[in-house]
């Protein structure tokens, strides 16, 4: 017999306004200690020294999380001249020194050339695995740590406020960007040494700040015995997935991992993926072809 889960089937999604100084684990862990839920995990990393949007599945929304990590993402960040460090933020050892101040028409110059697919290599303290170990352990460790570069697609990148010594900026990207590693190669373009003050995320996917709560807010909610006031629906992570009504059997099918005829066949689109909903209720996620829809994460709600 299997063993019964701790906790409550609780299940959505918390866009959590991430403190400074707490990793994403631990975020997690708070979180799901407040809605005492069975299970919880989070769609994509935020450094401890980032604040912001951090969304956090719980219970069945967990199913979803892959869709979410591939969504765009803008975040907020300021580069201050004058110092590199090893970390490439504030927390690091300084590697090198320069008296070079970019002028504002210089940055703005440069920023065109980190728009669209650019090639990118994440900082070594990262969480990025090579051979199995994390970036940031084998760096801590001392070892030489060979990172590769990839591509990344940066969508927007605006300059929104500049001083002698720092410059803030505004980056709407994808999956896999690492903000520190675009404000290096912006520095190292500009001729300057630099490194990231203040990083904030703002947004994933369909979710902004105007959805968030802050880890007070959401303790306070819990005395109250209001927490789940702060829990948004499964499929809310979804809202680029076309969603399809289908019948009570159909549902029954799919929770049984049965796939069902395709109610698209023959149209102008053939989604990848389709939301598979009775009466406002997620039931699955489904595969599309020209014959079936298949199940691929049926959610028991």
């Amino acid at each position: 017999m299997a063993r019964k889960r701790k906790g409550n089937p609780v299940s959505g999604w918390v866009i959590l306004d991430k403190p400074y100084s707490l990793g994403s684990t631990p975020s997690v862990g708070r979180v799901r200690r407040l809605f005492s839920a069975q299970k919880a995990g989070h769609a994509g990393t935020l450094d401890p020294l980032a604040t912001g949007i951090l969304p956090i599945a719980l219970g069945e929304a967990t199913k979803t999380v892959s869709f979410l990590m591939d969504a765009q993402k803008t975040y907020e960040f300021t580069l201050t001249f004058g110092e590199n460090t090893d970390t490439l933020d504030k927390e690091g050892k300084v590697i090198s020194i320069s008296e070079v101040r970019p002028t504002t028409e210089a940055i703005k110059c440069q920023l065109k050339n980190f728009v669209g697919m650019i090639n990118q290599v994440p900082p070594r303290y990262s969480a990025i695995k090579i051979n199995g170990k994390r970036s940031y352990e084998l760096a801590r460790s001392g070892e030489v740590v060979d990172i590769k570069s990839r591509q990344v697609l940066v969508e927007t990148f605006t300059l929104t406020k500049h001083d002698e010594n720092s410059a803030s900026f505004r980056v709407i990207c994808g999956k896999g960007t690492y903000i520190r590693s675009l404000a290096r190669d912006l520095a190292l373009s500009l001729n300057a040494c630099g490194h990231v003050t203040m990083l904030r995320r703002t947004s994933v996917g369909p979710f902004n700040l105007n959805h968030s709560f802050s880890l007070d807010e959401l303790e306070n909610l819990c005395h109250r015995g209001d927490v789940l006031k702060a829990l948004r629906p499964v499929e809310t992570a979804l809202d680029d997935i076309p969603v399809l009504a289908i019948t009570e059997f159909e549902a029954t099918e799919l929770k049984h991992g049965r796939a069902i005829v395709n109610k698209l066949a023959g149209s102008a689109e053939h989604p990848d993926w389709i939301l598979a909903m009775l009466d406002n209720k997620a039931v699955a996620i489904c595969s599309t072809s020209e014959g079936y829809h298949k199940p691929k994460r049926v959610f028991n709600l």
